[in-house]
Formats: C-alpha cells, structure tokens, sequence
C-alpha cells in the first residue's frame, strides 16, 4: 500500500513537472474513455458480412447433440469488440447459459452484456471525475459540490477506481439476482401450470397443443412459465428431440421442480402410462411440497421475533425496573 502511495505521489509531482493542470489531464482520459466505447459500440452495432452469415448458418446446421434454437455465440468479434467480449468459446456459452437461464433469448445478449459492463465500468468513474472537475458556482444546486472540490487527486482517484469496481461488476449482481427472482417464480406458478395442462389433456387436447394452448393462457399470469413452454415446442417443432428439448428446459429453469417434470413426463411418454394422471400425481406433490414450505417459514418467523422482540423490549424493561431504584438512591443520597 506504501509503494501504491509512493506510485500516486510520484505521478503527482510529474504532472505538475510537466505543467498540466489536473483537471486537464483527468479530462483527457475521460474523453479517451469515451472515444473507445464510442468506437466499441459502433463495432458491436456493425453487422456481419453475408459470408460471415452463410457460414453461422451452415455452422447450426451441421450442429447437432446440444445445439439450441436461438444461438448466442454465434457472432462475428470484429474491431474493438475483441477488447471487451472473452475470446474463449467456453466463457461465451457459460454466460450464454446464464442469460437463459435470466429469460434473457436475444441472439446478441452476450455481447450487449459485457459492453454495458465496460460501459458501466466507465461511466460511473467518468461522470464523478467530470463533476470533480466543475467548478462550485456551477454545480450550486448539489449539496456535496462543495466537498468535491474539496478532495486532493488521491482520494479522486481512490473513489473512481471503486466506483469502476462497482459499475464493472453490477450487472453480474443484477444478473444473479435476476435468475433467482426468475426460478421462484417459476417454482410458485408450476403447480398451477400443471394444473392446467392436465385439464387440457383430458379435455381431448393433444400434449404439443396442450403446451401451446397453457402457454398462451399463461402468457399475463406467469409469463416465465409460459416462454420456457412455447420455447421448447417451438425447438420441438424446429426438430430437436423431444428427450432434448425437455431437458434443455429444465436446465433453464434449474429448478428441482422443473426437472422432475421433464422426468415424469418423459418416463410417461417412453412407458406408455397416463400423462394425465402422472401430471395428476405429480401436482399434488408439488403443491404438499409448496404447503409445507409455507409452514416452514411460518414456523421459523417466531425464532426470528424474538431476537427483534428481546432486541426492543429489554431496554424499556431495565427502565421500568430500575428506574425507582435510581430516583430513590437520587433523593437519598443527592
């Protein structure tokens, strides 16, 4: 940390050699800044040549095993795109599977992703060092533009560098949590879902048009469950599998719940059973599952209480009790 100081003092000291002011030269890295995501989104925005384009195509033709319908890492890295988006296939796919996993399908999502990261990781810092460098008169309506002209170019620069931190690595919070809310979701609405195919089922429909027909009629209430539905028909109807196809549903879902129903149903398609009835037997299951996590949570609630209650209540109770005992010894011995 002392030769970090050393380093910043050092930098210091040749700039003001040099005769450059600080605000000049953190305006000129911010207009740097600016000129390469400039130029990174202009690469992004470009689009790929028609041959480029014939051989994505001939490429998703040619796959087969795990290959999905909408592809995400299928995309030409040109210009300065190289720069922000991970050259290994591997790391593209994994962040591929993520974004799925977000209900995000956009062929492009990858790459928008790790753009709004640098993004992010620029702007933030940007937009601090430029009010830093605004003088007070201008920025009079801000309560802390006093403070900003305050700070020396070590704690200026401290502060960027976190708030770097902090826009590079936001989005991937955003996304985490984004899967998360995603899965609960998805874990509250199945057994309703289910609920409702089984009435189609046995109300004469087919299961292809079963899963249509539930996934337009869910398409307000659990929107989620809806797309994962009409997005495995439709790689059905593209000519996936149809083992693939549930299973690369229940892997974006990455539920417990969502797994076993591609389980049970496909168990029910290769055994020849009823799917009605196993959908019967396994929605009743899941909605004793879903009871019996209400009253787990009901009955955590009065172990959690009584810390807030002790927490409340134990500061008012040495009031009460003490307090004649302190007035008393007040007027004794006063």
């Amino acid at each position: 940390m002392e030769m970090f100081y050393t380093l910043i003092e050092d930098l210091q000291r040749t700039v003001e050699g040099i005769d450059i002011s600080t605000q000049a030269l953190a305006l000129s890295g911010l207009a740097a800044g600016i000129m390469l995501l400039f130029l990174a989104l202009a690469s992004l925005a470009r689009k790929p040549t028609a041959v480029v384009r014939m051989q994505a195509g001939a490429q998703r033709m040619q796959s087969r095993g795990r290959a999905d319908l909408v592809q995400h890492d299928n995309f030409d890295l040109g210009g300065l795109l190289r720069a922000f988006v991970p050259s290994s296939q591997s790391e593209r796919t994994r962040i591929a599977r993520r974004m799925r996993k977000a209900g995000i399908t956009r062929s492009d999502a990858v790459y928008i992703y790790y753009v709004v990261r640098a993004l992010f990781g620029v702007a933030l810092p940007a937009a601090f060092v430029g009010l830093w460098m605004i003088p007070t008169e201008t920025l009079s309506f801000l309560p802390v533009a006093p403070r900003l002209n305050e700070l020396n170019l070590l704690t200026v620069f401290q502060i960027a560098v976190a708030l770097s931190v902090a826009g590079f690595y936001g989005p991937v919070v955003w996304l985490t949590a984004r899967i998360q809310d995603r899965r609960e979701r998805i874990r509250l609405g199945l057994p309703n879902a289910l609920d409702f195919l089984q009435i189609s089922i046995e109300a004469g429909l087919g299961f292809d048009a079963a899963i249509l027909r539930v996934s337009r009629e869910l398409s307000t209430t659990a929107p989620d469950i809806a797309q994962e539905f009409m997005m495995m028909e439709l790689e059905i109807q593209a000519g996936k599998d149809r083992d693939a196809a549930f299973l690369e549903m229940a892997d974006r879902c990455d539920i417990d719940e969502m797994k076993s129903f591609a389980n049970v149903i496909l168990q029910a398609t290769h055994f020849g059973s009823s799917v009605a009835t196993a959908l019967t037997t396994y929605a009743k299951g899941l909605r004793q599952d879903r009871e019996l996590r209400a009253q787990e949570k009901a009955n955590r609630l009065p172990v959690q209480m009584s810390a807030v209650i002790a927490l409340c209540m134990m500061p008012v109770l040495l009031m009460i009790c003490l307090g004649p005992m302190l007035i008393r010894w007040i007027t004794v011995f006063g």
